[in-house]
Formats: structure tokens, C-alpha cells, sequence
């Protein structure tokens, strides 16, 4: 292909894909923050001594890792939007928050019980009660260890919110193939979109290290 051709393309196509990578962006922005909140919820009730609580967290997190987040996507939109009409937008933003949420539970989870349990009762000894104690001791110290877990989170997040794209939300990959469908181009627009993810799960990898080895460092 000519660079007159390539440029053509790119001043014809480029809103397409800049729509497409702010929608992904912002789709992942929501659903990583609303994960962390569902994920430290259920990772307290899971950790729970009632019984009940801790069957609900667990019965939550395990059937939510145990279906595809493709079929999530579409019982939301088509299940749940029969009776509350969500937009596209807002059913997809839904389920990739709540997939989020499962795995980050198991996460946190996961550096919570890392965590020696003598520092829980050197707290208690100290005056503390259990909230101070998670909040001031046990949680900071459990960052440290599930940090590197939560930034692949992250970055999944950014991949898998391509799903949406079948509820017609219109991120990156439905842009792309909007693209492919007006401009007759089969592959160039597929390099492009892989460039685009690859920059933005490049970048992110870099900002998690960075604040990863400052957290080592500390």
C-alpha cells in the first residue's frame, strides 16, 4: 500500500479509532474501579465468621469465574434490560464490572491471608480493633504482595472489555470493524487496533511497575 494511500486512510479513519480506544479506556476506568469496591466487599465476606455471609461471597465469586463474561454480556443486556431497558453502554459497563469484581475478590483475598496472622494480634494487643487493624496493618502490607495480581487484572480488563463490542457498545473493536466494513481493508485496520491495545497495555505495564518498585522501596 502507497503512503499516499496509508494517509488517506488514516485522515478518513482516525476518529474511528480514537472513539473506539476512549470507549475501552472508559469502560475499563468504571469497571476496575467498581471491581475494586465489589471485590474488597466480597473478599471480607468470604473471609467472614457468619456462615451465611460467607456462603454468599463465595457462592457469588465462584459462579461468576465459573461462566463465560461473553454470556454475563448478554443475559444483562437481553435479560436484565427487558425489565430496567439498560443501554448497551450501561449493560456492558455492568458486566464487566461485576466479572471484575469476582477475580479481584480472589486477589485481595489471596494477600490478605499472606499476611501472618501475628501482626493481626500484635494489633489487638496494642489497643486496636479489627477494622483499624485491616486498615492500618494488615491491608497495607497485603498490597504490597497482591499489587503485580491486580495489575494483570487491570490489563485483562482493557482485552476482555472488547466482549462488549457484541451488545454494540462501539469501543475499539466495533470501531474496527466498522472500519473494515466502509474502507474494504481487511488487515490494516486489524494491525492498527493491535497497535492501539499493545500501547495501552504497554503503558499501563510501566505505570504499575513503576509504583510497584516504589512500594519495595518503601
Amino acid at each position: 500500500m502507497s503512503q499516499d494511500t496509508e494517509g488517506g486512510f488514516a485522515s478518513k479513519y482516525w476518529r474511528y479509532f480514537l472513539d473506539g480506544t476512549a470507549m475501552t479506556i472508559f469502560i475499563s476506568l468504571i469497571g476496575v474501579l467498581v471491581g475494586l469496591v465489589l471485590g474488597f466487599i466480597l473478599s471480607l465476606m468470604r473471609l467472614a465468621k457468619n456462615v451465611i455471609i460467607r456462603f454468599l461471597g463465595s457462592s457469588y465469586v465462584e459462579f461468576v469465574r465459573g461462566t463465560p463474561l461473553l454470556i454475563q454480556v448478554m443475559f444483562i443486556y437481553f435479560g436484565v434490560g427487558v425489565f430496567f431497558n439498560l443501554p448497551a453502554l450501561t449493560a456492558g459497563i455492568i458486566a464487566v464490572s461485576l466479572n471484575s469484581g469476582a477475580y479481584i475478590c480472589e486477589i485481595i483475598r489471596s494477600g490478605l491471608n499472606s499476611v501472618d496472622s501475628g501482626q493481626s494480634e500484635a494489633a489487638r494487643s496494642l489497643g486496636m480493633s479489627r477494622n483499624q487493624a485491616m486498615r492500618h496493618i494488615i491491608f497495607p502490607q497485603a498490597l504490597k504482595n497482591i499489587w503485580p495480581a491486580l495489575g494483570n487484572e487491570f490489563i485483562t480488563i482493557i482485552k476482555e472489555s472488547s466482549i462488549v463490542s457484541v451488545i454494540g457498545v462501539g469501543e475499539l473493536i466495533f470501531q474496527t470493524r466498522v472500519v473494515r466494513s466502509a474502507s474494504f481493508e481487511g488487515i490494516l485496520p486489524l494491525i492498527i487496533t493491535m497497535m492501539i491495545y499493545f500501547v495501552l497495555t504497554f503503558t499501563l505495564t510501566k505505570i504499575l511497575n513503576y509504583f510497584e518498585g516504589r512500594m519495595n522501596h518503601d
